[in-house]
């Protein structure tokens, strides 16, 4: 007799990605407009864009590992909710802030609450998502975050072109604090008192997981370097309306996470990952060479396609060498990995951009990718089989 397949969209997995996309979706609207806005209107050198933007991946580095932590010792719903409102709150920050120093400042605060916010939020939604459907759970709660990073700046340039750059910081603010409300409606029971270890480098990195996290970390080096500067590359080339691009991503990345997450449920993790990263290798290459409407378009679509299919595995290979009492950990490290490289990335675009273009900028970002695929085959794989846990 077959065994009844758990309930996966369940009142509080629903409620879990409601509140993270609203959470990204706020704050990516940023991306797009921050760096037209610095220059075209704050009048500032390209080079101190990136230096503005990366400012908020500082604060996620500085508490990230210390919120997973948190989220394993204490009760993981109220941290959420205290920290979504204050990283909410800080959108205000952005109407006073006229200076690189003044953004900089309001980024990276605002930066360490959503690396708490995040963390809290993922251990929540990996709580709460059957341990038989975690590659599929995961691919739809991880589909929130790219949809939100696909579609916000869409609706930011939207904003942007027409009422400018206050108006956009208004609208980040409400749609974050609809969020909060969405978590005030999860049903999440008090995390019972548990016997607090002892600091050690394994409470804050998952160390087991450190292979992972360095590929991970080489292949969203190109992904910051296009949520910032894709609008500005756009009209370098010289194509029109180069905000459609995050629809066409946001396509890729909905139709990836329709299989890729089964995918991994039935232990094709390593192939869904392999082939992920050689797309993104390629498609990248392609993005940086050829400048035409076409290929930019394209190249958004398929960029979304090797981003959908390669986050879900990604984010099981951290999960499944980690035992209950380290989740919070092990998802600090995930996504602590990933912001040191979009905040490499953006950084890395401004400063290529300031000395040749944006094309040698994504080219780059082309061999972080495939940096990241030698890496996976020659260090990833094996420690995973090696330190892999049963669910």
């Amino acid at each position: 007799m077959n065994e009844a397949k758990p309930v996966l969209w369940n009142r509080n997995f629903i409620q879990c990605c409601i509140s993270y996309f609203l959470m990204n979706f706020s704050f990516y609207m940023l991306m797009p407009t921050m760096p037209v806005y610095l220059v075209e209107v704050l009048k500032i050198d390209p080079s101190e864009v990136g230096i503005a933007l990366s400012s908020y991946s500082i604060g996620l580095l500085c508490v990230r590992p210390f919120s997973g932590y948190l989220v394993d010792c204490f009760s993981r719903k109220p941290l959420y909710l205290l920290a979504f409102m204050v990283f909410a709150c800080m959108f205000t920050g952005y109407l006073f802030a006229t200076t690189v120093l003044m953004i900089m400042a309001v980024r990276f605060i605002q930066g360490g609450f959503m690396g708490m916010t995040s963390v809290a939020g993922n251990t929540i939604a990996i709580d709460v998502i059957p341990s038989k459907r975690r590659g599929e759970g995961m691919g739809f709660y991880g589909l929130t975050i790219n949809l939100a990073m696909s579609l916000s700046p869409l609706v930011a340039v939207f904003i942007y072109d027409r009422f400018g750059f206050h108006p956009v910081v208004f609208a980040g603010l409400a749609i974050a604090l609809v969020g909060v409300g969405s978590v005030c409606l999860i049903r999440y029971p008090k995390r019972e008192k548990v016997p607090r270890p002892a600091f050690s480098l394994d409470r804050f990195i998952l160390v087991k997981a450190l292979p992972t996290a360095l590929a991970y970390l080489l292949s969203a080096i190109p992904y910051g370097m296009v949520t910032s500067f894709v609008v500005l590359y756009g009209k370098e080339i010289n194509v029109a309306n180069p905000g459609y691009f995050f629809i066409f991503m946001a396509i890729g990345v909905g139709t990836a996470r329709l299989i890729s997450g089964r995918l991994v449920d039935h232990g094709k993790i390593h192939l869904v990952s392999i082939s992920a990263l050689t797309f993104l290798t390629l498609s990248f290459a392609v993005f940086a060479i050829f400048h035409n409407e076409i290929v930019f378009f394209a190249s958004a679509l398929a960029i979304g396609i090797g981003f959908g299919v390669c986050v879900p595995a990604i984010q099981c290979l951290f999960v499944n060498v980690a035992p209950h009492h380290m989740r919070g950990t092990a998802t600090s490290t995930y996504l602590t990995s990933f912001d040191f490289g979009v905040g490499i990335g953006m950084l890395a675009a401004g400063f290529i951009a300031s000395h040749a273009d944006l094309a040698t900028a994504y080219l780059a970002g082309s061999g972080c990718c495939l940096i990241s695929l030698l890496v996976y085959l020659r260090w990833v794989r094996p420690s995973y089989e090696k330190y892999k846990l049963s669910v």
